[in-house]
C-alpha cells in the first residue's frame, strides 16, 4: 500500500465515526471531584438521617408526612443558599409534624428544547460548562447538608449520580423518562429511596412497572469513580415508590388516589405514594398548588393512610420570569423555569400542614 493508499484509507474511517459531534471535552472524574469537595461528618450525618427518615415513612413506622419542597430549578446559588436557611430552620420547627427537604433540581428534561438545568449550562449562557456546573452543584448540596436540611433531587443523566448522589436524600426519576430501561436499572443502584412518577399523558402502570424493575438487580454499562467505562451491577432498590404529578387531567382527588392504591395493590408493593401538588395537578399555576395541598389534609383528615407526601414548587418569591433572557436582567428568587409559590405562602401551608399532622399523630 502506498501513500496515497494510506491517505484514502485515513480519510474512509473518518467517515465512520462522530460525524455529527463538533467537539468532546474531559471532565473530571467522581473521585477527583469528591476529593475537592468531600463530605463532612455533618453532611453524612445529614443525608443518613434524611434517607432514614424517608424509609420509615414509606414503611409506616414514622407517621408524619414527607414534604419535598423547594425551587422548580435551581439556577442562582445565592438565592438557592437563602431559601435553604429558611427551610432549615423551619424543618426544625415542624419536625415532631412534618419531615421537610429541600427540593434541588439541577437538571431539567426537555419536551423539545431550552435550558437544560444547571449542571448542564450553570452560566445561562449556552456555553454549557458542565465542569462548572458539577462542582458548584455539589458545592450547593453540601452546603444544603450542612445546615442539617436534606436534599431532594431529580436523576436524568445516568452520569450524574456517580458525582452527587452520595450528598442526596431522596430522588425522583421523571414522567418522561419512566419508561427508560436506562433510568430503571440507574434507580436500583441508587443508595436512596426513588419516586417515580406517573407519565406525562397520566399513566400509573408504567411507574408501577418502574418501581418493580428498579427492585430487581441489573448489570448496565456506567462509569466508575475513577471515569472509566465499566459494567454496574446493582442490588435492587427496595424503597422505589409512586409520585402522582397529573397527566391529561389531575389525579390527586379521593377517587384518582384510591385508583392508584389498585395498582399498587395489585403489583404488590407497600401502599404509600406520595403526591405533586405542581405540574399537571395545578396546570403548571403556583396559586393551583394550595388547591391540591388542601385536598391532599382533607384526606388525611379523612383517613387516608396511603398518601405519605407530597412536592412542592416553592420559590423566595412567586411566579416565573421569562427565560432565556441576560442574566444580569433577571430577578432574584424568581423561578426560571415553572411557577413557585412564594416563601411566605409555602411558610403559611406548611404550618397549616403541621396543624393537621399533629391532631392526626399525637
Amino acid at each position: 500500500m502506498n501513500f496515497n493508499d494510506d491517505i484514502i484509507a485515513v480519510k474512509k474511517m473518518e467517515q465512520l465515526h462522530d460525524l455529527r459531534v463538533s467537539r468532546i471535552i474531559r471532565l473530571s472524574s467522581p473521585r477527583a471531584l469528591k476529593e475537592k469537595l468531600p463530605a463532612s461528618e455533618q453532611v453524612a450525618s445529614t443525608v443518613i438521617a434524611g434517607r432514614r427518615e424517608v424509609e420509615n415513612i414509606l414503611t409506616g413506622k414514622d407517621s408524619r408526612m414527607l414534604v419535598i419542597v423547594g425551587p422548580c430549578s435551581i439556577h442562582d446559588m445565592d438565592a438557592a443558599r437563602e431559601y435553604a436557611e429558611k427551610l432549615s430552620v423551619l424543618r426544625a420547627e415542624l419536625q415532631h409534624d412534618l419531615c421537610l427537604m429541600m427540593r434541588v433540581y439541577f437538571e431539567k428534561p426537555r419536551t423539545t428544547v431550552g435550558w437544560k438545568g444547571f449542571i448542564n449550562d450553570p452560566h445561562l449562557d449556552d456555553t454549557y460548562d458542565i465542569e462548572h456546573g458539577l462542582f458548584y452543584a455539589r458545592k450547593l448540596l453540601l452546603e444544603i447538608n450542612e445546615m442539617g436540611l436534606p436534599a431532594a433531587t431529580e436523576f436524568l443523566d445516568p452520569i450524574t449520580p456517580q458525582y452527587v448522589a452520595d450528598v442526596v436524600s431522596w430522588a425522583a426519576i421523571g414522567a418522561r423518562t419512566i419508561e427508560s430501561q436506562t433510568h430503571r436499572q440507574m434507580a436500583s443502584g441508587l443508595s436512596m429511596p426513588v419516586g417515580f412518577k406517573n407519565s406525562t399523558d397520566g399513566r400509573i402502570n408504567v411507574a408501577v412497572d418502574a418501581i418493580r424493575s428498579a427492585m430487581h438487580p441489573h448489570s448496565f454499562l456506567g462509569i466508575d469513580q475513577e471515569g472509566h467505562s465499566s459494567v454496574i451491577t446493582t442490588k435492587g432498590n427496595p424503597f422505589g415508590h409512586l409520585v402522582l404529578r397529573g397527566g391529561d387531567k389531575p389525579n390527586y382527588d379521593v377517587a384518582d388516589i384510591a385508583a392508584a392504591e389498585s395498582w399498587i395493590e395489585k403489583a404488590g408493593l407497600e401502599q404509600s405514594l406520595l403526591v405533586d401538588c405542581s405540574h399537571a395537578n395545578s396546570g403548571k399555576k403556583h396559586e393551583e398548588q394550595l388547591k391540591v395541598w388542601e385536598n391532599i389534609l382533607k384526606q388525611k383528615r379523612d383517613g387516608n393512610k396511603s398518601i405519605v407526601g407530597v412536592m412542592i414548587e416553592s420559590n423566595i418569591c412567586e411566579g416565573n420570569q421569562p427565560f432565556p433572557e441576560d442574566p444580569e436582567k433577571l430577578r432574584y428568587g424568581v423561578s426560571i423555569t415553572d411557577e413557585c409559590l412564594s416563601w411566605g405562602e409555602t411558610e403559611r401551608m406548611l404550618r397549616e400542614g403541621a396543624a393537621v399532622m399533629h391532631k392526626l399523630i399525637h
